[in-house]
């Protein structure tokens, strides 16, 4: 049996090319970059180049990338940190963010008190920003604001510089996940003043277990890992060196490709939906992912008449048939309690009925989604 995999918000298949640089990397360059020696420095300059590969491809200095593991340990690193060290007290974010920002912010609230506002979102899923500048003039207390730049479930697009014009007005700081954005957009970090961002290797066809944390020039971050001088000091730990070259050998075909990519995705996408409406009673799009202005062009979440009930047994039903696509963010798969994103959007009968998403990559053919389509109408017949 043939399988499709229509997941790629969770994550992507690494490139055969990144394969090759992180097995060639494995093989002959395993010294640590700590270390003084040869094999060391070699280490040490196949990461400070992949560094500066990443930071002129995102307009920023090489000094202010941070390695990591990913988009979670990034913003918990971030977020954190503004508040055990630079003194942030107040956190103004949203209930749609992803879960490594919400789940950080309320531990927070449990361990240090901080004060935390809620951006007004509409039933499409959009950011009220006029709500946010509202928040900001009746604040008097240092603040962070969290906005991710699109939303991993729905798809939708937050306008970041906008976003950023208005923290730099009232002077906070901003923080975006921009894990789903990073390597599928151009963006330039020089013109878009946010003082943090992260993104994640495995979402732009990389390898898993690494990413990177944007830290502008004289924000001052405290430790966040102690044990060694690693990342200047904010992540101590030996760095995973094959890893990192490969999440900038993937990041750097990202972009060389992007305007060729994003036009084949893009057309995936506008079919997917088109046939879905055609072939499927009743079908409904959560939050803005119909509207290609308004949303990533890599996902489509669906809602489909039939009880969330038996939604699992539904997604049970397409993984039979090889087809693999989500409830909502794996990072939340197990959960019985359904997507906070949605619960948050949805009117109370939307939220009893199944939703899916389906995100597309490179490797997704038109064949491949009418397949799909074909096997959401059997089984609700």
């Amino acid at each position: 049996m043939s399988t499709i995999y229509l997941d790629n918000a969770a994550t992507t298949k690494v490139r055969e090319e990144v394969v090759s640089v992180i097995s060639s990397i494995i093989k002959n360059e395993y010294g640590n970059p700590s270390s003084t020696h040869s094999y060391g420095r070699s280490s040490k300059s196949l990461i400070e180049s992949s560094r500066k590969e990443i930071a002129d491809i995102l307009n920023v200095k090489s000094s202010e990338i941070i390695f990591t593991s990913g988009g979670t340990e990034g913003d918990n690193m971030i977020i954190r940190n503004c508040v055990n060290n630079l003194g942030v007290s107040h956190i103004i974010t949203t209930k749609i963010e992803h879960h490594a920002v919400t789940h950080t912010i309320d531990d927070l609230i449990r361990s240090n008190n901080i004060n935390v506002s809620y951006v007004k979102v509409s039933k499409s899923g959009h950011v009220d920003l006029n709500d946010l500048e509202e928040i900001l003039k009746r604040s008097n207390e240092k603040s962070l604001v969290s906005l991710m730049h699109i939303n991993n479930e729905i798809g939708n697009i937050t306008d970041i510089q906008l976003v950023s014009e208005i923290c730099q007005k009232h002077n906070s700081l901003f923080h975006s996940d921009t894990v789903q954005s990073v390597g599928h957009y151009d963006l330039d970090f020089e013109n878009i003043k946010v003082d943090f961002f992260v993104a994640s290797a495995h979402k732009f066809h990389g390898p898993k277990g690494v990413g990177f944390a944007f830290v502008r020039k004289n924000t001052n971050l405290g430790s966040y890992i102690t044990g060694g001088m690693q990342e200047k000091g904010l992540r101590a730990g030996t760095e995973s060196v094959h890893n990192i070259v490969g999440m900038s050998e993937a990041l750097k075909i990202s972009t060389k490709n992007l305007k060729s990519e994003k036009e084949y995705i893009t057309e995936l996408k506008t079919y997917f939906i088109s046939e879905l409406k055609k072939k499927v009673k009743n079908v409904k799009f959560n939050g803005l992912c119909e509207d290609l202005n308004n949303s990533t062009y890599t996902l489509v979440n669906i809602l489909l008449p039939i009880e969330r009930d038996i939604g699992g047994l539904f997604m049970f039903k397409l993984d039979m048939k090889g087809i693999a696509c989500s409830k909502g963010s794996a990072c939340q798969s197990g959960s019985d309690t359904g997507s906070h994103v949605l619960k948050e959007i949805q009117n109370k009968e939307d939220n009893k009925k199944v939703s899916l998403r389906f995100s597309f990559s490179i490797y997704n053919t038109k064949d491949e989604l009418d397949f799909v389509i074909d096997q959401i109408n059997d089984l609700m017949n």
